[in-house]
């Protein structure tokens, strides 16, 4: 009899439903709070977890992973969070927002930034100090601004940037815009970027390698739903669409 009567249902409920980021239809939706960084890769992984999952719509929010998490402590309603490094996945965990203990899914180095043209000629790390030179990172509360730092501290090199950023996209995007000389961003948004940046590499960034943590947020309507979405950053689907874009495995 139930089944008899869901079409019934289904036609009064879908006129409202409400409609996700990817232009569904669904009357579900999972709210995923996920570093600037995989913006590329979870809209991929999104668009497979929606495939699969009829009526769903998966809305995300990409960010700075620090500011992301003050959201979450803030009230924001999120499902899933994904982090650009252990360290602010520890936040959520202290502030016991965390749904289930925090799983590592991939794995993201630094890489120079410069225009396509490379105007002020950047060749290495060290050049990074050259006195007039314009160079963005992200700010040290951020994962890439944190591993920033503690590259140019184990190779001796004082960074005097013009500007700090909250995303790694923000560095990214004045690097593409000509207003910096060069940007410090993860191997991964080189990739992304094609010719809108040319990308040096330096043996300096294997010392400091940034692990993504992935957990469930505590309080979610969507227990179900999120682990599944987990699951499929972790299993086949997720770790094919990761490697293409780059990332490591952890």
């Amino acid at each position: 009899m139930r089944k008899l009567l869901l079409p019934a249902v289904l036609a009064l409920v879908l006129p409202a439903a409400a409609c996700g980021d990817h232009g569904g239809s669904g009357d579900t939706t999972l709210t995923v709070y996920a570093a600037a960084s995989l913006t590329a890769t979870f809209e991929q992984i999104a668009q497979e977890f929606e495939a699969e999952h009829d009526g769903v719509d998966v809305r995300l929010s990409f960010g700075g992973s620090s500011d992301l998490v003050a959201q979450i402590e803030n009230g924001a309603p999120a499902d899933v969070f994904a982090s650009a490094d252990t360290a602010t996945m520890d936040r959520l965990v202290a502030a016991g927002l965390d749904g289930a203990d925090p799983q590592d899914f991939a794995t993201n180095v630094l890489e120079i930034a410069t225009p396509p043209d490379n105007p002020a000629h950047v060749q290495s790390f060290q050049d990074l100090a050259k006195p007039g030179l314009k160079v963005v990172v992200c700010a040290p509360e951020v994962p890439c601004g944190a591993a920033a730092q503690q590259v140019a501290a184990r190779a001796g090199v004082t960074l005097h940037p013009v500007s700090e950023e909250q995303s790694v996209t923000d560095v990214l995007g004045k690097v593409a815009s000509g207003e910096a000389d060069a940007g410090l961003v993860y191997v991964t948004d080189v990739r992304a970027a094609a010719d809108r940046v040319h990308g040096i590499e330096f043996p300096e960034s294997g010392d400091v390698v940034n692990t993504y943590p992935i957990a469930p947020v505590a309080g979610t309507d969507e227990p179900a739903l999120a682990r599944e979405f987990i699951e499929m950053v972790l299993g086949d689907t997720g770790r094919q669409i990761l490697r293409d874009a780059g990332f490591g495995s952890p």
